[in-house]
């Protein structure tokens, strides 16, 4: 039985989501601060974890950020009223996975619960091997990524992202299919959160000479190496 934690400061919203999770069984923890994610987080080991981002004593933001700070790398998922882009950016850029924005369905939340958890137990199945392209080398048996030699820092979002694409170099990758390869479902299909992801990858990896991912509008992606002119 997967274990989530969800942190959420409005009791009304708090009980109906963990009544809905229970009912779904899982195990749940609920808290309704900040503080108290941090140390839950640390005593129970969520499988996944609901995050509101308005959060007292520490904000989900920061709780994110803290979490991905000391290592732990589990799902979480934000949940929040808040649906301009420069918020799901910071979001993303504090180290969440996905973004539901409120008001949600059960059932949407539900799914993508499922679909974060199904990709939790596949990551030991996936490929293992070394890639080499352009400036690039992807050590995916050690999860590492250099760029001309030196470390290139991903998320493991990012990271699962770029092994999606550089293993499937040339071909076009559409946004359902890296919903589903990446995230376990392809519901990211009319989200931003790719894009996101795609910018970010490309601000990290771009450089020394070379480009890596080649956007085919209204269609997805394709890893394509190029050397600038």
């Amino acid at each position: 039985m997967a274990h989530i934690l969800l942190v959420e400061d409005d009791k009304t919203i708090r009980l109906t989501v963990e009544f809905a999770l229970t009912k779904a069984n899982y195990e749940v923890t609920s808290v309704a601060d900040g503080q108290a994610a941090l140390d839950a987080a640390r005593e129970v080991s969520p499988d996944l974890i609901l995050l509101d981002i308005m959060l007292p004593k520490v904000s989900g933001l920061d709780v994110a950020r803290a979490l991905r700070g000391r290592g732990d790398d589990v799902p979480i998922v934000m949940l929040t009223a808040l649906d301009r882009e420069q918020d799901m950016v910071a979001g993303l850029d504090a180290g969440a996975d996905d973004y539901v924005t409120k008001p949600f369905s059960t059932a949407e939340l539900l799914a993508r619960i499922r679909a974060h958890l199904r990709r939790g137990r596949k990551k030991g199945s996936e490929p293992q091997g070394v890639i080499e392209a352009g400036a690039l080398v992807i050590d995916q048996s050690a999860s590492r990524v250099t760029r001309s030699g030196e470390p290139v820092k991903l998320r493991s979002k990012e990271y699962r992202l770029l092994v999606a694409l550089a293993t499937h170099a040339g071909t076009l990758c559409t946004r359902e299919w890296l919903s589903e390869e990446v995230w376990g479902e392809a519901f990211l299909s009319t989200s931003r959160t790719i894009d996101t992801h795609i910018r970010r990858l490309r601000k990290a990896l771009d450089g020394d000479g070379w480009t890596y991912i080649k956007t085919e509008h209204g269609m997805g992606y394709r890893f394509e190496p190029k050397r600038e002119a």
